[in-house]
């Protein structure tokens, strides 16, 4: 196993260790991108050379220490190399995700006093053009791709390339200058800014020292081995705390070769025709994987409907005796895993938020090793994950290792609290912030604001935000997360939000998965026009009805749904009903449906919604529907049982 530790040690920031990879491994791969439909490849080399003239670049306009750089735009090279660039000069990089709204974009840019950003395309530039004058300090606008560039004129604007041949020019007029600047950089120095999730208000941005997060990779690599003939598809976004884990800090330390997919839409093609060794998915990702599957069982013939039954029957009831049917591998996993792209994993990861527990037997059957992380952006990603031979859907696994410390605050009688951890490579606090640090951080423990509790095999079980644990007025407690990740694994259901606190009964609001219900639809010959015309079709309702009345049958009587509606749209991050990493914002969500919430409680059988939304690309759309409250207990809107 190599030494991950002692490579940290050797390098500790992430300049330097390009640069030794660059020296010791420089002909080997190190990362691919597809484009155009072929599959381009880059060098340890060709790496330290974009970063090398990215960064003296950067030197000749004028921005060096202290400085803030973002970055915003897909997973690309070019994205890492300006991280590495930036960390390089002794800069702080920013990452913003790619569809970020304006506000948030001037927001985080302003508050970051972010003084150049890279972008890579003509849509990132017009968003970052129309925040005129709400980033007062951003003097520079550096995009990779330059078609639709050419009707610009705007003297912020520089392509990459020319910032690349100002790097040249200038590293021929200083030679030696990179090598200085990356050996003054320091293991201890903040050199990333890293968004948190942003649960309720704006989010805050972590400050995170590169030795710190190559040190707890080390931990990380230590744990669940990786190493220069693995390979890994970078599809979650790089802004996120685990991308940057994976794609720059484990990448670096370990080698792996590290593959961008061409588009979000061509994704799962891209990801197949690598066929990684492991993967990091968002429980969304999985849970939309799981629906397509099953959307395409629907869509064959009746005798490949039977075989997959059988198989999913026979695999389950063998996961449930710890083992792996050969029989159901013959007739549905194999051919499933290699239509997946799931071939040659072997390992597997989800984090960012809770995997019900019904998608995670559904992987695991299918012979994907699927385990559970879990940690903040604070704590610089994961810290807990499952032994590979102890893997339990219901956890989250176990301490990567003997310092990382991780303790139940003030317990109940069920020994449920708040999970409280240290480790020596924690976040440095919060920029421009000491008050949010102050407040999260207590006598150096990170206050995790997540109920938990350990089990009989002192693995970590995490039950829900401790604000967002409910309880009915009869006093009964449960958990919204874990109700909405059941109904999460019908096909049908693409997010749901689950009521009740402080109320007499347990209430959901659905939104459909307009993919795979349309499809239904048209088989069934059922005529609609839009998400909400889909949506408020009874067919589709007596459809829902059935899929809730599946999940109340697996829930104790005091958590099963009561009363449930169809919603007129998908949540959405960019309307602030989502964040960025896809949980709910359940305040968010109590404000803005407010009046249908009170109407689903006060006995309305029908609840008329005349409304607007708006469009990322700033249009708008009137809507006018009316949408029913199906009451569960009584098999009728819930209005005619009140009567």
């Amino acid at each position: 196993m190599m030494d991950y530790a002692g490579r940290a040690a050797q390098a500790d920031t992430y300049p330097k260790l390009l640069r030794l990879n660059a020296r010791e491994h420089g002909g080997e791969i190190a990362l691919r991108e597809k484009d155009l439909g072929l599959w381009k490849v880059f060098t340890w080399n060709a790496y330290q050379t974009r970063v090398h003239d990215f960064a003296l670049g950067m030197v000749e306009l004028g921005l060096g220490r202290g400085d803030v750089i973002g970055i915003i735009g897909d997973n690309r090279p070019d994205w890492v190399s300006a991280e590495i660039a930036t960390h390089a000069i002794g800069a702080m990089s920013l990452g913003l995700y790619r569809d970020v709204l304006d506000e948030e974009a001037a927001y985080l840019l302003s508050y970051g006093e972010a003084k150049l950003v890279f972008a890579e395309d003509e849509e990132q530039v017009d968003k970052l053009l129309a925040l005129a004058d709400r980033a007062p300090q951003l003097r520079h606008i550096v995009y990779s791709d330059p078609r639709g560039m050419r009707k610009y004129d705007d003297p912020r604007l520089m392509e990459a390339d020319k910032l690349a041949e100002m790097g040249r020019a200038r590293a021929a007029r200083e030679p030696g200058l990179y090598d200085r600047l990356v050996d003054a950089t320091r293991g201890k120095d903040v050199s990333i800014l890293c968004t948190t999730s942003g649960t309720t208000a704006h989010p805050k941005l972590a400050m995170l020292a590169s030795g710190r997060v190559l040190r707890h990779c080390a931990t990380y690599l230590s744990f669940d081995p990786k190493g220069p003939d693995d390979e890994y598809v970078s599809v979650l976004p790089l802004p996120w705390i685990m991308e940057q884990v994976y794609v720059l800090g484990k990448g670096l330390l370990c080698r792996m070769k590290v593959n961008f997919v061409e588009q979000p839409e061509t994704m799962m093609n891209d990801f197949r025709e690598i066929a990684p060794t492991f993967v990091l998915f968002a429980p969304r990702l999985w849970e939309s994987i799981a629906a397509d599957v099953r959307a395409g069982v629907m869509d064959s013939s009746p005798l490949k409907q039977r075989l997959y039954e059988l198989g999913m029957k026979t695999g389950l009831a063998a996961l449930a005796q710890g083992k792996h049917s050969a029989i159901a591998d013959m007739i549905l996993f194999r051919a499933l895993r290699d239509r997946l792209g799931f071939t040659r994993l072997r390992s597997a990861a989800t984090g960012g938020a809770a995997l019900g527990p019904d998608t995670f037997k559904f992987f695991q059957a299918m012979g994907v090793p699927l385990r559970t992380l879990y940690g903040q952006t604070e704590m610089l990603g994961a810290y807990t994950l499952h032994p590979i031979d102890k893997v339990d859907p219901d956890t989250t696994g176990v301490a990567m290792a003997d310092n990382i410390e991780i303790l139940i605050d003030n317990p109940d009688i069920h020994g449920v609290g708040e999970i409280v951890v240290r480790h020596p490579n924690m976040f440095l606090g919060y920029y421009k912030n000491p008050e949010a640090s102050a407040e999260d951080i207590k006598d150096g423990w990170m206050h995790s604001g997540d109920a938990g509790y350990f089990n009989a095999d002192k693995q970590l079980v995490v039950i829900d935000r401790i604000k967002d644990l409910a309880e009915t007025a009869r006093g009964e407690r449960f958990s919204p997360q874990y109700i909405e990740n059941k109904l999460k694994f019908s096909p049908y259901i693409a997010e749901a939000v689950v009521l009740g606190a402080g109320r007499d009964a347990l209430a959901a609001m659905i939104c459909i998965r307009f993919s795979i219900i349309s499809k239904w639809a048209e088989k069934s010959r059922i005529s609609f026009t839009t998400y909400t015309d889909l949506a408020s079709r009874p067919e589709v309702y007596e459809l829902l009805r059935r899929e809730v009345e599946t999940v109340n049958a697996t829930l104790p009587p005091a958590q099963r749904i009561s009363r449930f509606l169809l919603l007129y749209k998908e949540l959405d991050a960019d309307d602030g009903e989502l964040t960025r990493t896809r949980k709910v914002r359940r305040g968010v969500i109590n404000e803005k449906y407010a009046d249908i919430i009170d109407a689903i409680y006060g006995g309305k059988s029908d609840i008329p919604v005349d409304t607007v939304i708006r469009f990322q690309d700033g249009t708008t759309q009137r809507i006018r529907t009316t949408l029913r409250v199906v009451d569960l207990a009584h098999q009728t809107p819930f209005a005619e049982a009140a009567e």
